[in-house]
């Protein structure tokens, strides 16, 4: 088994995945993993999350399409703590809401008001966030972690992952290089990062 985890892509095919320990199913088990495994990004594939080659037959591509969210850098100050937020990154996870719907609310504007909650609130928020779209302003490491395992499979969502080297270099402003979430529904603009199409498209693991 490789001493690092790596994820490597196969052109109009698999994510390839070496030397993680740890995946977590989107029902929260968790599975024995392998030295090396295709992890489908098609969509298609009738055996989630692996591969099965479905990517052979429905026309899938590597790359393609035009990303949902724009690639910039937003900060919303507060008066103790001040936020960042780029939305290509975003996945639509929506654990900010969550967490502190009070801070964090897509239907106030600003969606973001760092004052309406305590700094340790913030700072779970921007923890919990999976795809490092959410940091904190001149701070030092502005992309915090929460505990969880190398790879967790997000429900009719992306992969979401934590320390294990991307299969290219980051592609947004201020991107995390140590937590970012890959697109498995096939559908993304900024592949092979999830861009939130998944959502708008209604994608579910149930999907073929």
């Amino acid at each position: 088994m490789s001493e690092t985890p790596i994820i490597e892509e196969r052109e109009n095919g698999p994510l390839v995945v070496k030397g993680v320990t740890h995946i977590r199913m989107s029902d929260g088990t968790m599975v024995e993993a392998k030295p090396v495994m295709a992890l489908c990004r098609c969509g298609g594939s009738k055996n989630k999350p692996f591969c099965d080659g479905s990517h052979n037959n429905n026309g899938f591509q590597s790359r393609g399409g035009t990303p949902a969210g724009r690639d910039r850098l937003l900060t919303y100050e507060g008066k103790e703590v001040s936020v960042t937020f780029n939305p290509l990154l975003c996945a639509h996870a929506a654990e900010c809401g969550r967490l502190a719907k009070h801070i964090f609310n897509a239907s106030e504007r600003p969606w973001v008001q760092p004052d309406n909650g305590t700094v340790d609130e913030v700072r779970a928020v921007i923890a919990a966030c999976p795809s490092g779209a959410l940091a904190l302003a001149d701070t030092d490491p502005a992309h915090l972690t929460a505990d969880r395992p190398h790879i967790h499979i997000q429900k009719n969502g992306p992969y979401w992952v934590l320390d294990v080297a991307s299969p290219v270099p980051p592609q947004a402003e201020n991107m995390s290089d140590r937590k970012y979430v890959l697109c498995r529904c096939g559908k993304s603009g900024n592949k092979p990062y999830c861009d939130g199409t998944h959502r708008d498209a209604k994608w579910r693991d149930d999907a073929d």
